[in-house]
């Protein structure tokens, strides 16, 4: 086997000749040409006529024996009849790239699991050069359409800057991925996704769960006005858990410089744990808040009370028990759960869905977490489009790899 020919075996290159190598300084240059006689368009892969205009270009490759590794090739213009004039393509690397499409795969593989600093280091490339490397092949190898055969989704908006700067995240409760994102969280980003979705595959949609965003109920309303508005149990109890840490405080600044303040101290996290969560010095402080302050420990009550409804699976009956708590709540004379009340009162039918489905925006907010673990890990994200790539490449079931061969040696 020639050396050349042994060359394009070790370094994985396909539909290509090796036409010589030589060794630089910085490593080895390749100099490479495409197996095909005639060039192909770089944008809709037409053979064209003869090509013109040549220009040397060199592409990025893997690193081989510890060497760098570039490409070279004389790469043409060419005329298509579809596309106008374009450079030719070659098939060891994206038109537009200056690396090829192994070193491109292996970056975003590395970029699934750890940081882009480590990425970069390793890979010797720039920092932001790793977030165009993922967006690439996210596009080039990610899923083509998310969006079809959907019907149960969960919309949640994440914090991904200071200065509220958000993505909106679309996830199918199916399969438990990411299959839309974009940029902001108003209606008008919503109408974005549905708008992309098309009316026919919308229409589909039987289940939206969400929390009680007035922007994402009415786009949800408008664009999808089939489908069933659920509301996120953790919104819902949250209302709530507010409203119980407001008359806390409230009860607090009363208090102050008397003897029931002492009731008070040190009962927040006794006051907003599960009951079976609680420990004896909390079991302990909660028996003195019932002794000492009524209306704090009304609204414990409260808190509690609500979240034995949601518990409930038969909807009639969660629909009336909650009428029968907003009634108390309005009779309380706690004035943060009388707004509470009021809220719920509102979207009653969006949470009694929540009673018959079972369904939350758990795994969006699960998913917002491995967001949140993509970020730290990447010491913050300069644009929403970096975020959104890295996010499909780790959340939409992208798989990827590091390359393999295995050389057949004929003796």
């Amino acid at each position: 086997m020639r050396a050349t020919s042994l060359l394009r075996v070790l370094l994985g290159l396909n539909q290509t000749i090796v036409v010589a190598f030589e060794l630089m300084a910085w490593g080895l240059l390749v100099h490479v040409k495409p197996t095909t006689r005639l060039p192909r368009c770089g944008g809709c892969g037409r053979a064209c006529g003869r090509g013109y205009d040549r220009k040397s270009r060199t592409w990025r490759h893997l690193d081989a024996l510890g060497l760098r590794v570039e490409l070279q090739f004389e790469r043409r213009r060419v005329d298509c009849r579809r596309c106008g004039i374009t450079a030719e393509m070659v098939p060891w690397a994206e038109p537009d790239s200056m690396y090829t499409r192994m070193f491109e795969e292996v970056v975003a593989y590395l970029a699934q699991k750890t940081d882009k600093t480590t990425v970069a280091s390793m890979m010797s490339i720039g920092w932001k050069t790793v977030g165009h490397i993922v967006e690439r092949v996210v596009g080039r190898l990610g899923p083509k359409d998310l969006l079809d055969d959907l019907t149960q989704i969960g919309i949640d908006e994440l914090s991904y800057r200071k200065h509220h700067e958000y993505i909106t995240i679309v996830t199918d409760h199916g399969t438990g991925r990411v299959v839309w994102a974009a940029r902001g969280k108003s209606a008008e980003t919503v109408r974005q996704f549905f708008r992309e979705l098309g009316a026919e595959r919308a229409a589909r949609l039987t289940l939206v769960t969400i929390d009680m965003s007035p922007a994402y109920i009415e786009a949800v309303r408008e664009m999808a006005p089939r489908a069933e508005l659920v509301f996120d149990r953790f919104h819902v109890q949250r209302l709530v858990h507010d409203a119980l840490d407001e008359v806390r405080r409230e009860q607090v600044r009363v208090l102050a410089g008397t003897p029931e303040a002492k009731a008070v101290k040190k009962t927040r996290y006794a006051l907003q744990k599960n009951p079976w969560n609680l420990l004896q010095p909390e079991r302990e402080r909660l028996a003195e808040v019932q002794r000492r302050n009524r209306p704090l420990y009304r609204a414990y009550l409260l808190k509690e009370t609500l979240a034995g409804i949601l518990d409930g699976r038969q909807v009639n009956v969660a629909r009336s028990k909650l009428v029968e708590w907003a009634g108390w709540a309005a009779r309380s004379r706690l004035e943060p759960f009388k707004k509470a009340a009021k809220t719920i009162v509102k979207h009653i039918e969006g949470v009694v869905a929540y009673v018959a489905t079972g369904l939350s925006n758990g795994p969006v907010e699960g998913m917002n977490g491995k967001v949140r673990v993509l970020t730290r890990r990447a010491y913050g994200f300069h644009s929403a489009s970096s975020l959104i790539a890295m996010l499909f490449l780790c959340c939409s079931g992208l798989t990827l790899s590091p390359p393999h061969r295995t050389l057949a040696v004929s003796s």
